[in-house]
């Protein structure tokens, strides 16, 4: 049965909905997805903001209070 069909079906009351568990546990796995998708997108966000400082100049880097050192061990970080 193709997943509009039974969809249609549903609605028209001729098909029981899914169980209550069945409708929490993919609530859980949607929110789950969501939150993963937030922290990957952090990440990613951390990554590309210690690849810049790696990037800048000395000068750069002095104009907001941070050594070389100080942008590689930044970089290093987990």
């Amino acid at each position: 049965m193709r997943p509009d069909h039974a969809a249609a079906q549903r609605l028209a009351g001729q098909v029981p909905a899914p169980p209550a568990r069945t409708t929490a546990i993919l609530q859980f796995l949607h929110a789950q997805c969501i939150a993963a998708a937030r922290w990957l997108g952090r990440q990613m966000e951390k990554r590309r903001s210690r690849l810049a400082l790696l990037e800048m100049t000395d000068e750069q880097l002095k104009d907001i209070g941070l050594s070389r050192g100080d942008a590689y061990s930044e970089f290093r970080r987990r």
